[in-house]
């Protein structure tokens, strides 16, 4: 998986591209060489229609979206890597766990403690350039509930799994894991089994 999105995939980029080029319009004159002033224009209209054309994008509803979200399970080929049976278990907390204390706490009233979280490669968080693995917690959606974003993979585990989670993904598959919300009022932690992962080839 790799480690940044492509610069034209990185949500701020076209609206940077249209301010430096709106900035540009103070030093280029209309009474300026036809050379100069028409590529400018073509160049300014041409970042404007990428800049509408990406909104619309975003705004398109996709499953999971542009940052890893996922809406519901149904159509996704989910692969369970169900705990391992060994002694020593690799047991990882999530990361930014503290930002979706509200998405946490509905996946507990609706599914419990023990839970169950599906791994999304190449998912980020709004303006930032990092693609990261997302945790979905998905323990209350065979009662009508919808995944909630819990944070990603911490740094060490992304680098251990990233590249293996990311080939299923253009397979068109995810990984499901245990998954164990900590503490019985804010602020939950997550945690989750990924013993199970490895085993999966």
């Amino acid at each position: 998986m790799p480690r940044f999105k492509p610069l034209l995939r990185w949500e701020p980029f076209p609206y940077l591209v249209v301010f430096v080029l709106l900035l540009a319009t103070g030093f280029i004159r209309p009474d300026a060489p036809a050379w100069v002033l028409w590529p400018f224009l073509v160049l300014l209209i041409a970042a404007i229609a990428y800049l509408v054309v990406g909104f619309v994008r975003d705004r398109r509803p996709g499953n999971p979206d542009r940052w890893g979200d996922l809406a519901t399970l149904d159509g996704l080929a989910i692969v369970d890597a169900p705990s391992a049976d060994r002694d020593v278990r690799a047991v990882v907390p999530v990361d930014d766990a503290h930002r979706h204390q509200s998405s946490i706490e509905l996946a507990r009233v609706r599914g419990g403690v023990t839970q169950e979280a599906v791994l999304v490669p190449r998912a980020s968080r709004w303006m930032s350039p990092r693609y990261r693995v997302g945790v979905q917690l998905v323990g209350g959606v065979a009662d009508g509930d919808r995944p909630r974003h819990a944070g990603f993979l911490r740094q060490d585990a992304q680098d251990r799994w990233a590249a293996a989670l990311d080939e299923r993904r253009q397979r068109g598959e995810y990984v499901r894991v245990p998954a164990f919300i900590t503490r019985a009022e804010r602020p939950f932690g997550v945690e989750l089994d990924l013993s199970g992962v490895d085993a999966l080839g």
